[in-house]
């Protein structure tokens, strides 16, 4: 039927109730708290305009929402084609205007409907029923409406079953929002999730980011060259999000003499950090005064015992001063602090541990003692400096790399040594283990070519590889 059939007719008598604007305003909000206008065919509410048709015997029956201008059809039973029509003046405008039923037994009777469109165009409606449907904050939103083309009586059990029918309307429409509801609920949380977890990784790239360039700050930007060695070094932290405790330096002290050291302070984050600068740049200070290696690690205990922002933290070091021996390669004397031994490696399978007697931790005690020893580095030989992130590395079986099989691993090596074969090799080792190091490793190693290979030992091939915040840098100058 043609929707301009229903927009047709007077507004009725005057004195007919009409909602205040406030009122109109709430229903309408409520209206929109459905969220119903508009939304495809659902077969709840047609079975329901079906129900009615069938329990009433009438040739119309709709499932009606009142928008601000219209009419809206949820579910029409008998109007084919039809979705919408305007609100006044209209039947169901009327009919929730009042919290009951609202029964015209003979529209050319009644003073409102006598000259509605349907009652006076081709459909011809002599009989209309409608039962609110109200909320349960009492808005009414629509109506359930029952039509025939015969007047007809209605019983008051007829009339509570129309009501009945509304409220069925209401308690889907209930469901549906509260399905709604969850499901924004849900989508909400996800989106809160999803944000949190945005917040996270920008926080996590933020922190990584940050311990990246402090833990920078805390070690040589490359390692120098030195006339007749080859340097090699590696680190990399257990976490990028925090800052390492390990460290190592390789600098000149005058014009043949060079100092190298690798250590490790207790702890990690800033307070390593700090700990780590102070005890870095003591080294360094110390060295250039006096350069034993004994002095300088008395002089860095020293220094650590009186700042009062270390407190309790202490640190473990190998500090080194390399000489060019009268022969060939150089002397190189060390000096331990609570450090794991260094590998003197002399090539065809042979490895000694540069062990000095003595050599307590750094920081701890006031009146700690430490040793030196001196090794002759010949053409060919290498020495490897690391920190316990390499011992404490655990194999297949759990058990712990170790000195004895660090001692056997570097034994297994033939031929010269070159420190960056040293250094590839050992962390070849390490990627090999089941979880990698699990702590931070600084590896340092050292090397003397043979005449041949380093043309008169005057060039020096320089390795250096820092994994830091999933990172892996290497340089060769």
């Amino acid at each position: 039927m043609p929707q301009a059939e229903f927009a047709n007719g007077p507004a009725g008598p005057p004195g007919r109730r009409t909602l205040s604007a406030v009122e109109e305003a709430a229903r309408m909000d409520a209206v929109r708290r459905y969220n119903i206008l508009d939304t495809p065919p659902d077969g709840a509410f047609d079975r329901v305009a079906a129900m009615a048709a069938r329990l009433f015997k009438v040739p119309v029956a709709s499932v009606t929402i009142v928008d601000e201008d219209r009419i809206w059809f949820k579910a029409a039973h008998g109007l084919e084609g039809v979705s919408e029509i305007s609100r006044e003046p209209g039947l169901c405008g009327s009919a929730i205007l009042s919290d009951e039923a609202l029964v015209i037994p003979d529209t050319l009777t009644d003073p409102v409907a006598f000259s509605n469109g349907l009652v006076t165009g081709p459909m011809a409606v002599r009989f209309y029923a409608a039962a609110p449907i109200i909320t349960g904050d009492g808005h009414r939103l629509g109506t359930v409406n029952i039509l025939d083309t015969k007047p007809r009586l209605i019983t008051e059990a007829d009339t509570a079953t129309l009501a009945d029918l509304a409220a069925i309307v209401l308690d889907e429409m209930e469901m549906r929002l509260s399905a709604l509801n969850a499901l924004r609920m849900e989508q909400e949380r996800r989106r809160e999730q999803e944000e949190a977890r945005q917040r996270t990784e920008r926080d996590k790239r933020a922190i990584e980011a940050f311990a990246s360039t402090l833990q920078r700050t805390l070690l040589p930007p490359a390692l120098p060259v030195v006339p007749g060695l080859e340097l090699a070094c590696h680190y990399a932290t257990a976490s990028p999000q925090n800052v390492g405790g390990d460290f190592y330096d390789v600098f000149p002290l005058d014009g043949t003499r060079w100092a190298f050291f690798l250590g490790d302070v207790c702890g990690k984050g800033p307070e390593a950090a700090a700990l780590t600068s102070l005890t870095r740049y003591t080294l360094r200070a110390a060295a250039l005064i006096d350069p034993d290696p004994d002095k300088v690690l008395t002089s860095l205990n020293t220094a650590l015992l009186l700042d009062p922002a270390v407190g309790t933290r202490f640190c473990t070091a190998v500090f080194g001063v390399l000489e060019p021996h009268e022969k060939e390669g150089f002397t190189v004397t060390v000096a331990t602090g609570g450090h794991p031994p260094a590998y003197h490696l002399r090539g065809q399978a042979a490895v000694e541990a540069v062990r000095p007697k003595g050599g307590m931790l750094i920081g701890a005690l006031a009146g700690a003692s430490f040793a030196s020893h001196s090794i002759h580095l010949a053409a060919g030989e290498g020495l490897l400096l690391y920190t316990d992130g390499l011992t404490e590395a655990r194999t297949l079986g759990g058990e712990m790399i170790g000195e004895e099989g660090l001692t056997r691993f570097l034994a297994a090596r033939t031929g010269p040594v070159s420190a960056a074969a040293v250094i590839g090799d050992t962390v070849d080792l390490i990627d090999a283990t089941p979880h990698g190091a699990g702590d931070d490793v600084a590896l340092l190693a050292l090397s003397v070519p043979l005449a041949d290979a380093a043309d008169g030992l005057t060039a020096t091939a320089t390795a250096h590889t820092i994994a830091l915040a999933g990172e892996t840098r290497e340089s060769r100058p």
